[in-house]
């Protein structure tokens, strides 16, 4: 931010054009953009008839909370609900459902995306609700989501997500942090023009007609020769959207969801996400470009701010270790001595990054006011979490994997493919592109 705003000062009074600038300028024009968007969302407030089919994927979970989740998905009384327990038997979850009368089925297969289908053979409801076997509705979570179907357009929407108990750790926090910055920004902008570019996995409602027809795609469709289990919600979401439907969001339907709350764990989850996002996005690119320019330029935005920041990053270290600095930063009152200049150098790019972030997410620290004294750590974790994740999510999004964060779940296929160093390349050619634009 600080060698924005300095670059930004030079290109006003002498007109040097510094490309790092321009991007960083597209940048914030996209979030004024994605701001304007987002103020013209409305939720649909008109209820809605229909049938609908709740189907759980489980591999295991902690039984005490699959009942609550069973009991507050049974008391809001969908037509029916469909528990497809994938992988190894699991005696316990059987047993609840059986409690609950609840319908339950087993498949030896293990994996998301088999359980999907084998729930979705045994549906019946015109609207299929995909529900994560961790997730705890509020009231009126079903007949709040199903609303957006009024519109015959609508073919898939997501809810409002929370985090439970987020004062627990720094990480619960920043997990509520990033689902509320997404809630209070990027979904209702996006939902605005009608095209969600990912309908969160946690609770999602689709046609089932539409389900129906992408299912055989869904289950074997390869990216540069290789099958992903990985991001099976933002696949369906792309189905849809290439099916004519529009994708929405609404924001009075609230389900709560735990977060990792150790740090190891956290990352394979962050990685699995970024994989799945990136390596969709690639895939939709000849799509959005035509069909969807917004939310083209959104998702390609988010791919290429990691890497112009490693490349700046990286550039201004070498800077340093070379003993030299941009002559960018001599506009600065500065301390003559090498190593100070370079401390307040940091210390003012800090400040500067911390004041960007609280001017761009200003809606979520209005309603959660306390955030603010973590904000320093909400950084730092972006930084030296989030940032390097999403990088080696891109260079690895066409490799072969498993599901990653639950034990006994599908293993992945092992294959492989040449095509796989295509993410290699082209990653190395926007991390090179970003070292020049910042020297």
């Amino acid at each position: 931010m600080l060698a924005f705003l300095l670059e930004c000062r030079q290109w006003w009074r002498v007109g040097t054009v510094y490309p790092f600038a321009v991007f960083m300028a597209s940048i914030w024009l996209l979030w004024v953009v994605r701001i304007i968007l987002a103020r013209r969302y409305r939720p649909w407030l008109r209820p809605y008839d229909t049938t609908t089919s709740v189907i759980i994927p489980v591999v295991d979970e902690p039984e005490d909370l699959f009942r609550d989740v069973l009991g507050r998905i049974r008391a809001q009384q969908p037509t029916e609900i469909i528990v497809v327990i994938n992988g190894p038997r699991n005696p316990d979850l059987e047993r609840i459902c059986d409690d609950l009368g609840v319908f339950w089925s087993w498949t030896e297969i293990p994996g998301k995306r088999n359980a999907l289908k084998v729930g979705l053979d045994a549906s019946t409801g015109e609207i299929a609700v995909l529900v994560d076997s961790d997730t705890v509705w509020t009231a009126n979570t079903l007949s709040e989501l199903v609303k957006p179907f009024r519109d015959p357009e609508v073919g898939g929407v997501t809810t409002r997500q929370r985090i439970l108990d987020p004062g627990r750790s720094v990480l619960t926090r920043w997990a509520d942090w990033l689902e509320s910055v997404r809630c209070q920004y990027s979904m209702p902008a996006m939902s605005a023009l009608g095209t969600v570019g990912c309908l969160p996995g946690r609770t999602i409602a689709f046609r089932s007609s539409i389900l129906a027809d992408c299912m055989d795609r869904f289950l074997g469709e390869k990216f540069l020769g290789v099958f992903l289990e990985v991001s099976d919600d933002r696949t369906l979401t792309n189905y849809t959207l290439m099916a004519g439907y529009k994708t929405v969001y609404q924001s009075t339907s609230l389900v709560y969801t735990d977060a990792p709350l150790q740090l190891k764990k956290l990352t394979k989850q962050q990685y699995r996400w970024a994989r799945g996002s990136q390596y969709n996005t690639l895939r939709m690119l000849g799509w959005m470009l035509v069909h969807a320019r917004m939310l083209c330029l959104f998702y390609v935005a988010d791919i290429a701010v990691p890497f112009v920041l490693l490349g700046t990053f990286g550039a201004w270290i070498g800077a340093f270790f070379q003993g030299s600095r941009p002559g960018l930063y001599d506009q600065l009152p500065l301390p003559h001595t090498p190593w100070q200049a370079s401390l307040v150098i940091v210390g003012l790019a800090a400040l500067m990054s911390l004041l960007s972030i609280a001017i761009r997410f200003g809606r979520h620290f209005a309603y959660r006011p306390r955030d603010m004294v973590f904000l320093p750590v909400f950084m730092l974790i972006n930084t030296l979490l989030l940032l390097p994740v999403r990088l080696f999510g891109f260079f690895r999004c066409a490799h072969n994997a498993g599901w990653g964060t639950r034990a006994d779940s599908f293993a992945g296929e092992r294959t492989r493919s040449p095509l796989v160093a295509v993410p290699y390349v082209i990653g190395a050619l926007m991390l090179a592109g970003s070292v020049m634009m910042s020297v």
